[in-house]
């Protein structure tokens, strides 16, 4: 489970990155023709916005196993244990029914568009093309959500620990891993 865990938040991270990354390089790109060369491309403001869509519903899939959506934690810092571990767990869990239902939903409104065979205006594609990031970026998301719910069940209560997104990346290097990319990135200033 941890291997299908693993390959859905690279592959959601790859392309969160690239819509990211593509959709300024394009908008530039259009930009430049519109101002420079007075012609702009007709299609890549539509294709910005969903390059900008796609990376925004896979980075959320991300955020979910970094924990990195906003969340009040304060008041787990004061509850024992135990309390905790169920408030967490009745979290993950309405936060799992919320995105199971809009993959199913979204999941539905790619069928009506294809049944509709309705056509992008500028980039002469099907509208499911675009709207399929809705159900698969749910899913993917629905699937992590479940992986930490097990995680916190099999968990012992004094054992769960709330841990930022710095703290989860620091844990992920390994001290002399980190004392190089921070000598890389400073160029020895550090």
């Amino acid at each position: 489970m941890k291997h299908i865990i693993s390959f859905i938040v690279n592959i959601s991270k790859a392309i969160a990155a690239f819509g990211i990354a593509a959709g300024v390089a394009l908008a530039f790109v259009n930009v430049v023709a519109r101002y420079i060369f007075e012609s702009s491309l007709t299609w890549a403001s539509e294709l910005t916005i969903y390059l900008f869509l796609w990376s925004t519903f896979f980075g959320a899939v991300y955020c979910f196993k970094k924990d990195a959506h906003i969340s009040v934690d304060l008041l787990l810092e004061k509850v024992s244990p135990a309390l905790k571990k169920s408030l967490i767990l009745i979290t993950l869990l309405i936060s799992t029914i919320y995105v199971a239902a809009i993959a199913y939903f979204g999941y539905q409104y790619v069928l009506l568009y294809i049944d509709l065979g309705e056509i992008s205006v500028d980039l002469n594609i099907p509208l499911w093309i675009p709207y399929v990031v809705v159900p698969i970026s749910f899913t993917f998301s629905a699937i992590v959500l479940l992986y930490k719910i097990i995680n916190i069940i099999t968990t012992p209560a004094n054992e769960i620990k709330i841990k930022s997104e710095a703290e989860q990346t620091l844990e992920e290097f390994d001290s002399e891993k980190l004392l190089k990319k921070v000598h890389q990135k400073t160029g020895g200033m550090l």
